[in-house]
């Protein structure tokens, strides 16, 4: 009995209600609200001593795999490889706190790279920092290739990268002899028919830590490499970027 006594209570207390006018309710201004804090470490904690320390972590608790590079001229779709867990950690970091979206593509040159990263008018406070070399031999400079930019040798022998600016490799094509001999180390068979059909830059095997590659959007690559340039080899329109972590 106890279910139909408590129905019918409840439908008794509804009834007047429908021939009664509700009262009259004061509109009150929606409260901006802030955004929850990105997870992941300080950006001015990093340091050269302890990256691998933070980043090592914060890849375990939040994994991601593929990211969005939107531009004026098209979209470039990223995947970053398994086997650089700190420079991937590092990029996964850096778009989600949303510090490329303030960058640009700075450097241009055509039949060699597009790289970007850094900005003049950063709002994101972030420490000056480096990442310590993961190169892999499977992992080469061909077109759409993704790595970070570095120091030479003479001022940094051991071959940190920059915590910030990266590159992607357009570069051109070359007959296997030419690749075999400006890698200055062995090349694979697929390696070599890859820069023959391809394309990319095999001087910079084993010199760069290469950490993905541009999966979809080349066309946009190339696009981006034509745009007119200053003697500093600078777009004359800048060519903004905004990142988007999709793919877990």
């Amino acid at each position: 009995m106890t279910r139909p006594l408590l129905l019918a209570a409840l439908l008794l207390g509804l009834l007047p209600a429908c021939n009664q006018t509700p009262p009259e309710t004061t509109a009150t201004a929606q409260q901006p609200t802030t955004p929850p804090p990105v997870p992941g470490p300080s950006l001015t904690a990093l340091a050269d001593s302890n990256v691998v320390a933070l980043l090592t972590p914060y890849l375990q608790e939040h994994p991601g795999s593929e990211i969005l590079l939107h531009t004026r001229l098209g979209t470039m779709r990223l995947r970053l490889y398994d086997d650089t867990p700190i420079h991937k950690a590092n990029f996964l970091l850096l778009a989600r706190k949303g510090v490329f979206n303030e960058t640009l593509f700075q450097r241009v040159e055509k039949g060699l790279v597009i790289q970007g990263g850094r900005s003049t008018n950063r709002t994101i406070a972030i420490n000056r920092y480096r990442l310590p070399p993961e190169m892999r031999p499977e992992h080469f400079h061909k077109k759409g290739a993704l790595a970070m930019a570095r120091y030479d040798d003479e001022q940094n022998p051991d071959q940190l990268s920059s915590g910030i600016d990266f590159y992607i490799v357009q570069g051109q094509k070359w007959g296997p002899n030419q690749s075999k001999a400006l890698a200055g180390r062995k090349l694979t068979p697929a390696q070599i028919e890859t820069y023959a059909t391809e394309g990319g830059l095999p001087s910079l095997d084993g010199k760069y830590t290469v950490f993905g590659e541009v999966v979809e959007g080349l066309d946009v690559l190339d696009k981006i490499a034509d745009e007119p340039i200053d003697a500093y080899n600078w777009p004359k329109k800048d060519v903004n970027m905004k990142m988007e972590v999709v793919g877990g």
